[in-house]
């Protein structure tokens, strides 16, 4: 057993080219002190390396390489791609994205580079084979990180010429012949037939909506550019710099590509961890917001905790985690004293290895300057770093805890799915993102483990898989799930559309008909002021924003209640799988979950309110998001390795189920 296992590892995001070199060497000392072991550099330096065509400066980051990693620092060192310099973009304008409404991004911030553009793909190919060439072997060069947050800013989908060109080819090869396209896309309906496909247009700028279809291929066409652009990068990498793995950081709530595909060309799947802005801009009514204003959504960083450790196929690393208040949303509040630590347990109990600060020091100049770091712009430390020295103290008292086993429960969340609803919502209130955090908030509650899968992931094991929005579900997944032996829960349109965004000839539930034997004869958005009532045993549950007029010759397990439709099933079941046709309240959702949970065979605790667990090996982790203290569920004969059996707010506590002797 590693310290791995037990522990984790943590880290910090550093700029040395923002900083006096006669700073390296004693910040290095004081990160090696604190208890760091990684570092992060040059994401943003190719200006720095390359300040002018083909003429590299590399003597600067050659020393600032070698000072972390003499240090005793193991460098994660990146391609710099994110940010193309000013003189690439006056070379090459054409390399530029386009937004939605025709507008070219211009150059002064970053990530102004479009994925179609062929003259870039060349050039950020050239940088990482320079870079991977000069570091690819260097003792002190541990990891890669490819470019910096693919999506940030919107910039997955580019309106270029490039990427017009680009589409134009990718569908010839998608559908063969123009006739087929023209089938698939519905163009016989307004009259938007294509004789040739030099005659199709990117879906922008358009007086109605398009084909659906239309819409949907271009969100795959753009997710495609975005895998191809980093497996690029990653060959090169790998060709120059065996044996190191390579990452990409992936950022919260973002399903513009799909992040499975790329991760197939990583060793690990890493991530940046915002709650503070993730509540604000996140799926919580005002009041909750209020409540959690600086804990954070309970259930939204643990959700992409488990999606990128699918992503990474069992492998996560967090690159970058809020330290205190961020720029960059609509409003920027401090997380509460304590809260670093806890989303660095919560890291390490969700599977992570490693956990990396940003910033080391606050920037006293450019766009970030109200971003915290580790260190205040004058290198006095700041709240965070003592949070981390604390982690670093406590690390030493947990035994080892080895990997997270599998869970009984796995939780699909498809791509293809959410830009289907995103291009069809059927109600401006319909939100998958917000649909699914409900749905894996009410299992967190009743103290489940979760495992997010795609739909081409192994299904062994599993004793329970749930699915809020599998719009269109993959016939083989259907088959492998259906001979699993896995009991499966849907939610409201699941089967509703082909893979050409088209109503199943069966109507909706599609494939999944060979599972639940029902059609979907009418689909209703409903305004936040209306609420449904549903029936189900002895108890009347509240539902809202979605209802669907279903026809059956399965169990209801609950019915609609009240002047439209009364009687009308809301909620259906077999021994194999359960449909429903509506998006429960919270606390109806928790009733629906508990129910499903028991007839699964899967144990579960009663609502844990503002407790969240988690379990590692034979270790398992609570955390406490509420305002007041609450007493975890352990044990009568836990040990606790970390606090205790009353857990303060904003408090976390570990503990073994029963005392054992700790290896070291």
């Amino acid at each position: 057993m590693t310290d791995q296992d037990r522990r984790p590892e943590l880290g910090v995001c550093y700029y040395p080219e923002q900083w006096s070199e006669e700073k390296w060497a004693e910040d290095a000392a004081r990160m090696v002190a604190l208890g760091l072991t990684w570092v992060r550099v040059a994401e943003f330096a190719w200006a720095k390396i390359e300040p002018k065509p083909d003429h590299f400066d590399w003597a600067w980051l050659d020393r600032a390489v070698e000072t972390l990693g003499a240090a005793g620092l193991k460098v994660i060192l990146c391609t710099p791609t994110a940010a193309p310099p000013k003189w690439l973009v006056d070379l090459y304008p054409e390399i530029l994205p386009v937004a939605e409404d025709g507008t070219v991004r211009k150059f002064g911030a970053r990530r102004h580079y479009c994925f179609s553009s062929i003259r870039y793909r060349e050039e950020a190919a050239r940088i990482t084979g320079e870079i991977a060439g000069r570091y690819g072997k260097n003792p002190h060069v541990h990891a890669w990180q490819t470019d910096n947050e693919y999506g940030d800013h919107d910039t997955i989908h580019s309106y270029s010429p490039a990427a017009e060109e680009a589409f134009r080819l990718w569908l010839q090869a998608r559908y063969g012949t123009i006739d087929a396209l023209n089938e698939a896309w519905g163009t016989s309906f307004w009259s938007m037939t294509y004789q040739g496909f030099d005659q199709i247009d990117l879906p922008n700028n358009l007086v109605e909506e398009p084909s659906p279809t239309h819409r949907v291929d271009f969100m795959r066409f753009s997710s495609d550019q975005v895998k191809s652009f980093n497996k690029a990068q990653v060959e090169i990498i790998r060709a120059l710099s065996p044996g190191r793995p390579v990452t990409h950081n992936y950022m919260n709530q973002n399903t513009d590509f799909d992040h499975y595909a790329v991760g197939e060309d990583l060793d690990i799947a890493s991530w940046d961890v915002y709650p503070m802005g993730g509540l604000v801009h996140g799926r919580l009514s005002d009041a909750d917001k209020a409540r959690y204003l600086r804990v954070g959504d309970p259930d939204q960083t643990s959700f992409n905790h488990d999606l990128y450790r699918a992503v990474g196929r069992g492998r996560m690393w967090v690159m970058e985690q809020q330290p205190g208040p961020v720029n960059w949303a609509t409003s920027n509040q401090a997380p509460a004293d304590g809260m670093v630590r806890l989303w660095t347990w919560l890291a390490h109990a969700h599977g992570c290895e490693m956990v990396s600060y940003f910033r080391w020091r606050q920037a006293p100049f450019a766009q970030e300057q109200f971003h915290a770091g580790l260190l205040l712009s004058d290198s006095t430390p700041d709240q965070a770093f003592r949070e981390v020295a604390e982690v670093v103290a406590e690390a030493q008292a947990l035994p080892a805890a080895g990997p997270r086993a599998r869970a009984r429960v796995a939780f699909v969340l498809d791509y293809p799915s959410r830009w289907a609803t995103l291009t069809l919502p059927q109600g401006q209130t319909y939100r998958a993102n917000h649909i699914a955090l409900d749905w894996y908030g009410a299992l967190r509650r009743l103290g489940l483990d979760i495992d997010i899968i795609g739909q081409h992931s192994d299904l062994a094991g599993y004793d329970l898989v749930v699915a809020p929005d599998l719009v269109i579900p993959d016939p083989g997944f259907v088959r492998r799930l259906a001979a699993s032996g896995a009991k499966a829960l849907f939610g409201p349109r699941a089967g509703s559309k082909t893979e050409t965004m088209q109503t199943p000839a069966t109507l909706a539930p599609g494939p999944l008909g060979a599972l639940l034997d029902f059609r979907v004869l009418r689909v209703e958005s409903l305004p936040d002021y209306h609420g449904e009532r549903l029936v189900m045993g002895n108890r009347t549950l509240a539902a809202r924003r979605w209802r669907e007029t279903i026809e059956t010759h399965e169990k209801a397990l609950a019915r609609f209640a009240g002047d439209y439709r009364d009687g009308a099933p809301a909620f259906i079941g077999n021994d194999r799988a359960r449909y429903l046709a509506t998006l429960p309240d919270p606390g109806s959702l928790r009733e629906v979950m508990a129910d499903t949970l028991s007839w699964a065979g899967v144990a579960h605790l009663p609502d844990l309110g503002d407790l969240r667990l988690t379990r590692r090996g034979g270790l398992t982790f609570a955390f406490n998001y509420g305002p007041a203290a609450a007493e975890v569920p352990a044990p009568s004969g836990a040990r606790f390795h970390i606090g205790g059996r009353l857990l303060p707010p904003v408090g976390v506590a570990v503990w073994s189920d029963q005392d054992r002797t700790t290896s070291r």
